[in-house]
């Protein structure tokens, strides 16, 4: 028997999800890239660019909720579709920006579509791992990671040619829309999905809701830190070369589309608490070797440790919060959801505050502390019942 409920497990939505998340790690890396040419030609400074920068964060903030609830009244295959086609949208719009509160809007409106979006795919990701005898949620955030690591590459490819923001974006928009479309047809209907207990759309609190929140908190919280101050790090207190200091971020990244592609098999022999708590401590151990006193390279070690260890949390709380039955599955995944992003807006300055009263290794040190807090919160969090191997 191939699937849970007896039937062939759907190969074909299986895919049109992944392509989602393809579409949507590949728009995020697309855009970073064109930042530094967007900034140039905007004139701005760096805390004016900063602050519009700001709008993408707000914008997530704002579409994960209204994600959620239009997934629990639709149903997330129109929503995701939706979404997606918004997403590719809104992508080529800072570009066409003439001021930097222009920029802010059109960040405001892509990370929207983007939290929606995101809501919606990781709730059909949800639908068809059920109807799978084994996980696979894992592969999708690793075809994310895939994604963005192929927009960065390839938007640097294309930034090196001298061709413009605007019509690089465009066509990226276009590729990734016909995607989307393509994709459309192949998503499971709503009629498949959980919907937890009826008529119940409303989140209500629980121990365990709330240690998955934790848990997305913490790890998008680490991601952020490791993103934002991974090279301060190595060039201020490592004193690394400009060329190294990069490295700790590019290994972190590594490791993590790694982990995720193995996450699946990890999860299917460990079970999600087990996986849980390893990671946190490996992600643990990972940020201590980093800011320990000790060389560049070992730094960089740590730094990829992290990443490992991060990588299937996010997946796992995503897929046990799917099978929750405190609400509707769109509305537990956007408050989960909701709980992560919260983590990565409210952590990079958190730990430049406290890097200037404490200095960046202790502020960075308070990372693998955090880390080590979700240890005990594991059984908890991953008590849904395992998926049979």
């Amino acid at each position: 028997m191939e699937a849970t409920t007896g039937a062939r497990p759907p190969r074909a939505a299986r895919l049109a999800v992944a392509a989602m998340f393809l579409v949507a790690g590949a728009g995020q890396g697309t855009w970073v890239v064109r930042i530094p040419d967007v900034q140039r030609a905007l004139d701005l400074s760096p805390g004016a660019l900063g602050l519009a920068l700001f709008g993408l964060p707000l914008g997530l903030l704002g579409g994960v909720p209204v994600g959620g609830w239009a997934a629990v009244r639709w149903g997330s295959r129109p929503v995701t579709v939706l979404a997606a086609l918004g997403y590719c949208a809104a992508l080529p719009t800072p570009a066409l920006a003439a001021s930097a509160a222009w920029l802010l809007v059109a960040l405001v409106a892509f990370g929207a579509a983007s939290g929606a979006l995101d809501v919606a795919m990781n709730t059909q990701a949800v639908a068809v791992e059920a109807r799978y005898e084994r996980p696979i949620m894992s592969s999708f955030h690793a075809v994310f990671s895939g994604g963005g690591l192929l927009g960065s590459a390839a938007g640097g490819a294309v930034a090196s040619l001298g061709i413009a923001p605007l019509p690089h974006l465009t066509a990226a928009a276009v590729v990734l829309g016909a995607t989307s479309l393509v994709a459309a047809g192949r998503l499971l209907p709503a009629t498949v999905e959980s919907h937890g207990h009826p008529g119940r759309r409303r989140v209500r609190p629980s121990g365990k809701l709330v240690a998955l929140g934790a848990f997305a908190f913490v790890v998008l919280l680490s991601e952020g830190a490791v993103a934002d101050w991974s090279a301060v790090f190595l060039r201020q207190v490592r004193a690394a070369e400009a060329g190294l200091a990069g490295l700790g971020f590019a290994a972190f990244s590594l490791a993590m589309a790694l982990g995720r592609l193995a996450g699946d098999s990890l999860r299917a022999r460990l079970g999600p608490v087990a996986l849980l708590r390893g990671g946190a401590v490996l992600a643990a151990a990972g940020m201590t070797l980093a800011v320990a006193p000790g060389s560049v390279p070992a730094s960089i070690v740590g730094f990829a440790l992290v990443g490992a260890g991060l990588s299937t949390l996010f997946p796992v709380v995503l897929g046990v919060a799917g099978r929750s039955s405190d609400a509707a599955t769109g509305a537990v995944i956007a408050t989960v959801t909701l709980f992560g992003y919260v983590g990565f807006l409210v952590g990079p300055p958190l730990i430049g505050l406290l890097a200037d009263v404490e200095g960046l290794r202790a502020a960075l040190a308070v990372v693998a502390l955090l880390c080590l807090l979700l240890i005990p919160l594991a059984a908890r969090a991953g008590d849904a019942p395992r998926p049979s191997s």
